[in-house]
């Protein structure tokens, strides 16, 4: 019997392997209490059963032990067998309890992109799959869809999972998009239609922004996140570089938005001519700036391999970028526009660091480099972005 354990932000997973009878339920037991206690405050805690085989009356109590500890507790990926007893023992009325997905092979499927989050492939013509980096929670997987669902209800042209399902240990999902290519390859494959492409994008953002938020939402608030975010690297930089970038997003303005927060040209689809959001992990609620200032650090500043992870060459992502800006300030004065281009680029300086806070396993090379990059982007210009920041009230 063996278990692995993964914990963020409040949500925390426990991975049963093995046979979880009278001979191992005592050392388990203790071995779940200790990695319980040396965690932070769990808010939600899932069981992944995938890999459990069988379960006997003592192990069933201890999940029954962990349901009366954690109000937010679910048991996740049970096989056939193991669901039955659950089942015949009434666990399945007391506590959520979900059947193991179906398995899906991503072998010889095209890449589409990568992301912080996860890989997103094509299965056939009709459907392509984001598959989850490893670690990810059912109940991640679970936000997405939600998040998914409440920007198609508020009006926004989203793609909607219909199967969620596994990839080896990964979580995946599914989703239907007819003949649908990404921004990135649309414009890789046709670089002279920039400009078209630049107002399409600029148009996907400008309805977004447009939808207010209510209150009665689910969407979380982008600021907040952020914040938590900043919070999550201090583990790589030392506090006056967080409290410099808690400094920067102290100075953004509320406000009720719709906010995709990753809208970097692989996370719009295009399919019969109109642009469609995918990627809805991180959406959330708050100033137009704040996805702008996301979108400037994935399309301009972006730390990495930029062709591999945007599809297209840097350059070419660039001009996107700038021709889409344009389009998105259409019609104010030209000394206003290029104001909010370096109120821009100022408050992308927190996501050129804050986005290490997606997974706790980035190379060491790539911590290195946003290291060093601190201080070329933000420390020399310490004076000059906190001068920019304090214009951001006016932006309304």
């Amino acid at each position: 019997m063996t278990i692995q354990f993964f914990y963020n932000e409040g949500e925390a997973t426990l991975r049963l392997s093995g046979r979880l009878d009278t001979a191992t339920s005592a050392k388990t037991n203790s071995d779940i209490e200790q990695l319980l206690d040396s965690a932070g405050a769990i808010r939600q805690l899932t069981v992944d059963a995938g890999p459990l085989e069988y379960i006997s009356s003592s192990g069933l109590r201890i999940l029954l032990m962990l349901a009366k500890r954690y109000k937010d507790f679910r048991i996740t990926d049970v096989n056939p067998q193991v669901y039955d007893v659950l089942n015949m023992t009434g666990f399945t009325k007391m506590m959520t309890v979900e059947r193991a997905l179906r398995q899906l092979s991503i072998e010889g499927c095209e890449l589409i992109g990568v992301g912080g989050v996860g890989t997103v492939y094509r299965l056939d013509d009709d459907t392509i799959i984001k598959v989850f980096r490893e670690g990810t929670t059912m109940g991640e997987v679970s936000k997405e869809i939600t998040m998914s669902k409440e920007a198609f209800v508020m009006g926004m042209p989203t793609a909607i999972s219909f199967d969620v399902v596994k990839v080896g240990s990964q979580y995946g999902l599914v989703y239907e998009l007819l003949q649908a290519q990404t921004l990135s390859a649309c414009l890789k494959q046709s670089p002279e239609r920039v400009d078209e492409l630049a107002r399409k994008y600029a148009d996907l953002f400008r309805q977004m922004h447009h939808i207010q938020v209510p209150a009665s939402s689910c969407v979380p608030n982008a600021l907040e996140h952020e914040r938590s975010q900043v919070l999550h690297i201090r583990r790589y930089f030392p506090q006056e570089k967080i409290d410099f970038l808690l400094q920067i997003l102290d100075a953004i303005p509320s406000g009720n938005s719709l906010l995709h927060l990753d809208l970097q040209a692989k996370n719009a689809m295009i399919q019969n001519g109109e642009l469609m959001l995918i990627d809805m992990g991180e959406v959330g609620y708050g100033h137009p700036i704040l996805d702008l200032a996301h979108a400037y650090s994935a399309m301009v500043t972006l730390v990495g391999d930029y062709e591999k992870i945007i599809g297209i060459p840097r350059e070419l992502g660039t001009e996107l970028w700038n021709h889409a800006i344009d389009y998105y300030f259409e019609g104010l004065p030209t000394d206003v526009v290029a104001l909010r281009k370096e109120q821009i680029k100022a408050v992308s300086c927190v996501r050129n660091f804050s986005w290490l806070a997606l997974s706790d396993s980035f190379p060491e090379d790539v911590i290195n480099e946003c290291k060093t990059l601190f201080d070329e982007r933000v420390g020399k210009h310490r004076d000059q972005l906190l001068a920019v920041c304090q214009t951001l009230k006016d932006w309304q």
